[in-house]
């Protein structure tokens, strides 16, 4: 039953990563090509919400994502089992939950 949780999980999680995907490609092709600087970038980030709020989103669906595949991954090649991969897929995903939050918390709020 977990695992058809977790298959599940990891699925919705792809569905709002797509669009998010797309939409942070956009952007960086639209600051790539008017030649925007980190600091003119930075200067349209800080502060706003609506940035906050989507690579917040952003973070989240990619540290849950990643950490069900790679706990997929740990248990169909090496056999973990248990305890063992409860805590590796808890340990990924905050990890890349603390990485990713500390970084939109960089580009949006300070």
């Amino acid at each position: 039953m977990l695992d058809m949780r977790l298959y599940m999980l990891q699925r919705i999680t792809a569905l709002i990563m797509a669009p998010l995907t797309l939409g942070h490609i956009a952007v960086m092709i639209y600051a790539i090509q008017d030649g925007l600087t980190a600091a003119e970038i930075l200067g349209r980030t800080q502060g706003s919400l609506a940035w906050f709020l989507f690579y917040g989103l952003f973070v989240v669906a990619v540290s849950i994502h990643a950490a069900i595949g790679l706990r997929v991954i740990l248990h169909e090649t090496l056999g973990v089992k248990g305890a063992a991969l409860r805590l590796f897929t808890w340990g990924v995903g905050l990890v890349l939950l603390a990485m990713g939050g500390r970084a939109v918390w960089a580009v949006t709020v300070l």
